[in-house]
C-alpha cells in the first residue's frame, strides 16, 4: 500500500512596521499552540527574513493534506478569537497561503536557516531534486523539500482569510535548510540562479513546535 504524503500549510507574509510585538505575542502565546491542538498537525516553525520579498515565513506539517480541509480546522478557521481577529485585519500584510503536498524529503535535520524558492507555474520536480541532491553534498546543508499546491478548487475561503482581504497562492516550493547564515545565503544565490523566475527568500528560524513537544 502506498505511504500517503505529508501535507504542508506553507505561509509568507509582511507585517505591518511598528506592529511586530503584537505579531510575536500572538503566534508564540496563541496561534501555534492552537494549530497543533487540531487533530493531524504535527509540526509548526515560524521564520523571519534576512533577503527576499516577504518578512515572514512559517509552515505546519501535517499527517496529510486533507488534514487542512477537516471540519476541526475549518471549524477554527472560521471562528478567530479576537486576537486572531486583530492580527490578521491589523497586522498582516501580502499573505501567501497555500496547501501542499509534501513529495519529497531528503536529509535528515533540520537547520537554524531555511531558503524557500517560491513558484507561480509548475516547476520540472526532478530539476528540483537533482537541486536538493547537488546541495547535500555538502556539509551545511541540513535537508531539502519539495511542496507540490493542493488543487485549490473547492477550498472554501475561510473568516480568517476574509479578514486578511484575500490570499495569493504558489503552485510550489523548494525549502532548503541549512546550519549557518553564511551557507543560506549562498544557497539562495545559487537557486535565483538555476530558477530566475521564482521567488527566493533566506530566512532564520525564530521558534518551532511538535507534538512531542506538547
Amino acid at each position: 500500500m502506498a505511504t500517503q504524503q505529508p501535507g504542508i500549510l506553507a505561509i509568507w507574509n509582511g507585517c505591518l512596521v511598528g506592529r511586530e510585538a503584537e505579531f510575536d505575542a500572538w503566534f508564540q502565546g496563541e496561534h501555534l499552540l492552537e494549530r497543533l491542538a487540531v487533530p493531524g498537525f504535527l509540526f509548526g516553525r515560524r521564520h523571519q527574513a534576512i533577503s527576499g520579498r516577504a518578512g515572514f515565513f512559517n509552515f505546519y506539517l501535517v499527517e496529510q493534506p486533507a488534514v487542512l480541509t477537516s471540519k476541526p480546522y475549518l471549524e477554527r478557521l472560521d471562528n478567530p478569537t479576537p486576537m486572531t481577529r486583530k492580527i490578521m485585519s491589523e497586522v498582516f500584510l501580502n499573505m501567501n497561503r497555500t496547501l501542499c503536498h509534501r513529495t519529497l524529503r531528503r536529509g535528515a535535520f533540520r537547520g537554524a536557516y531555511a531558503v524557500t524558492v517560491r513558484f507561480d507555474t509548475q516547476p520540472d520536480e526532478a530539476a528540483l531534486a537533482a537541486q536538493i541532491d547537488v546541495l547535500l553534498q555538502g556539509p551545511s546543508i541540513a535537508s531539502g523539500e519539495i511542496w507540490m499546491a493542493v488543487d485549490p478548487a473547492g477550498q472554501p475561503v475561510s473568516m480568517e482569510e476574509k479578514l486578511r482581504g484575500g490570499d495569493k497562492k504558489i503552485k510550489a516550493c523548494l525549502m532548503v535548510d541549512t546550519l549557518r547564515q553564511d551557507a543560506a545565503e549562498q544557497t539562495g544565490a545559487r537557486l535565483a540562479t538555476q530558477f530566475p523566475g521564482a521567488d527566493v527568500g533566506v530566512f532564520r528560524v525564530l521558534c518551532q513546535l511538535g507534538r512531542g513537544d506538547l
